[in-house]
């Protein structure tokens, strides 16, 4: 029999996709979903309700203010706060789902900013990703503008949204419904709903 949460023990956790969010979302304290360019097709997403979880977005202008919130949230708790990282990805022609190197990086860098915090018993998946994040920081910008997800959007005329995604002011993913969490938290927006590529 195989274990049915295998990163369970982590403090940090990672995965991708819808898939990812429901292997991960209920053993975890907060949920972040890794988001760093616009979807390109809405109108084929998943909405699904998060509202029964505690789910933040990230970007890549807003990964050390996640990094903060979740250490505040920790220390308000007294105890490990578990933190389950999602790469949302996108979704390719046929309606299949893709791997955004976008969304990895974002997933990255929260990762590497959580463990520059000191919280930092990552899985080896979630390791695997601020690694990722950490090696390629130089080329950041050009991975993202250079991307799959950023040629599509350039191809649809919506090359303004990919430049201001890196740096990007801080916002909240396309397809998502929010409320706003305490004024403490500049930057951080609890999600209620949230739409995945199918």
């Amino acid at each position: 029999m195989t274990n049915a949460a295998p990163q369970q023990k982590y403090q940090v956790r990672f995965d991708m996709g819808l898939a990812g969010f429901q292997a991960l979302a209920a053993t975890a304290d907060v949920i972040v979903l890794a988001d760093g360019l616009p979807a390109t097709d809405l109108a084929s997403a998943v909405s699904t309700s998060v509202d029964a979880h505690q789910v933040i977005a990230a970007n890549l202008a807003n990964s050390a203010s996640v990094a903060e919130w979740v250490l505040a949230r920790q220390a308000e708790k007294g105890d490990r706060f578990a933190v389950a990282v999602i790469a949302v990805g996108e979704q390719r022609a046929d309606g299949s789902s893709r791997f955004a190197v976008e969304d990895l990086l974002v997933a990255g860098a929260v990762i590497d900013a959580l463990a520059v915090r000191g919280i930092d018993h990552c899985s080896p998946e979630a390791a695997a990703a601020a690694a990722g994040f950490a090696g390629l920081r130089q080329a950041v910008r050009h991975l993202v503008t250079a991307s799959e997800t950023a040629q599509e959007l350039s191809r649809c005329g919506r090359q303004a949204e990919v430049r201001a995604a890196v740096p990007a002011a801080v916002s909240t993913p396309a397809g998502a419904s929010m409320t706003d969490v305490p004024a403490s938290s500049p930057g951080i927006s609890r999600l209620r709903e949230f739409a995945f590529p199918a």
